[in-house]
């Protein structure tokens, strides 16, 4: 399979080397140095492209692969406001995008726990919930992806909380998220049910950027022969 990487970073090099591992060949590594030589690339020249890169170019980025017909899968996090306009695209030229805050398999199983949990703790009026997520030094934005979904989840499910924020908050509707950077730090998300009497956590630590790397080159594999948006709860079958 052809693969174009899009964002030439940490993740970038790693998604790479797996990807060769698993008999596939890099056609294209667009990174800032060369961006425009995006605007050229083809669904004759790539099977499909990863995009890993930096909030501000993804959302062109993803643009162009998609009018270009190129299936395209995203993990950058910190342009989702955008995501309406990359769901009509997508309508309009019949393309493929697929889009997870995580592609590690482990975290999108904690997903579904962490649902599973915030349905079993709403009537419980004693607990109040918070989270944490931990990040190395170099993710520039805050709080991550990862967590905005948690975040999601538990706010879908809760009904006493009806949005998150970014900080500590002992308002009864809001959901805080507390984000910490720290040098090497993959990734660490924990969500707390804390009353007087005990402490709940659901947590997941990621020990590497292996798992989240795998993942992507597994969704890119799936991709080609699918059309139109497509997220994790698809390619797992959840």
């Amino acid at each position: 399979m052809r693969i174009a990487l899009l964002g030439y970073g940490k993740m970038g090099k790693i998604i790479e080397s797996i990807a060769i591992s698993r008999g596939h060949q890099i056609v294209a590594r667009i990174d800032k140095d060369n961006a425009a030589d995006l605007q050229t690339l083809t669904n004759e020249q790539v099977d499909v492209a990863i995009e890993f890169s930096m909030p501000a170019v993804a959302f062109d980025n993803l643009s162009t692969c998609i009018k270009n017909g190129i299936p395209v899968l995203s993990g950058t996090t910190g342009w989702l406001d955008k995501m309406t306009d990359v769901e009509n695209l997508v309508k309009e030229k019949n393309g493929t995008f697929f889009y997870a805050s995580n592609y590690s398999i482990g975290v999108n199983l904690f997903f579904k726990i962490n649902d599973f949990v915030a349905k079993l703790m709403n009537p419980q009026q004693d607990y109040k919930i918070d989270m944490e997520e931990i990040h190395h030094t170099e993710k520039l934005d805050a709080p991550s992806g990862t967590a905005i979904t948690l975040a999601e989840g538990v706010i879908n499910h809760t009904e006493r909380k009806e949005k998150w924020v970014n900080n500590s908050s002992e308002k009864t509707d809001e959901l805080s998220i507390i984000s910490l950077r720290e040098p090497e730090v993959p990734g660490t998300h924990s969500v707390h049910y804390r009353s007087e009497v005990d402490t709940i956590e659901i947590k997941h630590t990621a020990h590497s950027r292996q798992g989240f790397a795998l993942g992507a080159v597994l969704v890119a594999e799936w991709l080609p022969a699918q059309k139109g948006m497509k997220n994790m709860d698809d390619f797992l079958k959840l």
